[in-house]
């Protein structure tokens, strides 16, 4: 959809990447890294130890959560990497994973290249909240692990305090490894994020993912972690080698100074995009959409069916063509489950006002 947008000229709603670049600052400290040489060769295999100390440091700051850098955190080629290579390293073939559907679309790919079968709990509006007590009727004697998004892509739930002690209850009695993707952690607007190893009884059995390119916009940079006990990371670091086995040494050093920055920093980038979502959401509804609000992430998911519309996908593959404007198809990130998305088109907000002003002005279209 995103080569789409450029051969339609079109308003690009759809790929969640910000329109503007991260800090100045930060991308100084990675251009002075390249002139200077450092991560210019190989960084160390568990990233360079600027980075992973940063991390540790900001996983205490923002959590309370302690971390050994040296043992207990992992730098990884973006999330996704982390995701895949933690997957790869804790499943085995036959072993089932239970995963929040709609999915982010790497999952489905991870699971299946790990031999693992995926069971889904499906999410459905307006709310999108997990039933769990579906989800613990769910485990089997073949269950090896929780895939847990919060907040979660596409449909910007934030899981709340009490469903996530709930679920590490359900994992703590069931005896079930988990991996919880916390990618979009720092953008959250109207629920805190609780992330599921600050839970008593969770810290050993959870390998926490962490991405630098939402919360500093540098998406292209792919700088992520993986935190856990020294057991679960050196997991995760065996089947990281063969992937990756290094990368983005520069970005490494630049993103270390990042995560560092004044706690401003984080709670305006979230106060800016709650505007931005806020805009893009009451002009959606204006025109006709029925909107579910999110808690959190750069997405808004909608239903089209007040517009008259019966199938997303049709309806995204001419709306560049309509209207001069891209989104994606919900049903794409249903795998198990697609009738639940038919009629759901979601909308990125990461863009700047004046983009999304544009946007729902050529939008208008759609209600004439």
């Amino acid at each position: 959809m995103s080569a789409r947008a450029v051969a339609t000229a079109s308003i690009n709603l759809g790929q969640g990447f910000p329109d503007t670049d991260g800090p100045a600052s930060i991308a100084e400290a990675a251009a002075e890294a390249i002139r200077t040489g450092k991560g210019n060769q190989y960084p160390p295999a568990t990233g360079v130890p600027e980075l992973r100390a940063a991390v540790a440091r900001h996983q205490e700051r923002f959590y309370g959560l302690s971390y050994d850098p040296g043992t207990e955190v992992l730098i990884t080629a973006g999330a996704t990497e982390a995701i895949a290579a933690a997957l790869l390293a804790l499943l085995e073939p036959g072993d089932e994973v239970i995963a929040f559907e709609p999915y982010y679309d790497s999952y489905v790919a991870g699971i299946a290249m790990a031999g693992a079968t995926r069971v889904p709990l499906t999410l459905t509006p307006p709310h999108f909240r997990p039933d769990l007590a579906a989800l613990e009727s769910k485990i089997t004697s073949k269950t090896r692990l929780l895939l847990l998004n919060s907040p979660h892509n596409p449909t910007g739930m934030v899981l709340t305090r009490a469903e996530t002690e709930a679920i590490a209850t359900i994992a703590i009695d069931h005896d079930l490894l988990v991996i919880t993707d916390e990618a979009y952690e720092h953008l959250t607007f109207d629920r805190e994020h609780i992330p599921l190893a600050t839970i008593p009884g969770m810290r050993g059995r959870v390998i926490s993912i962490g991405s630098a390119g939402k919360t500093f916009s540098f998406t292209g940079w792919k700088v992520g972690w993986a935190t856990g006990t020294p057991e679960l990371v050196a997991a995760v670091r065996t089947t990281k080698q063969f992937l990756t086995f290094v990368s983005g040494g520069p970005f490494q050093y630049a993103i270390a100074q990042a995560l560092d920055l004044p706690d401003r920093y984080f709670t305006t980038m979230a106060d800016d995009l709650r505007q931005r979502r806020d805009l893009l959401a009451g002009g959606l509804k204006d025109l006709g959409f029925e909107v579910y609000q999110p808690d959190g992430t750069y997405f808004i998911t909608t239903d089209i069916a007040p517009l008259g519309e019966k199938d997303a996908m049709d309806f995204c593959l001419a709306l560049p063509n309509r209207a001069g404007v891209v989104a994606i198809p919900s049903g794409v990130f249903y795998d198990d489950h697609p009738e639940a998305g038919r009629t759901m088109v979601r909308f990125a907000f990461c863009k700047r006002p004046e983009v999304l002003e544009e946007a729902l002005r050529r939008l208008a279209v759609l209600a004439g």
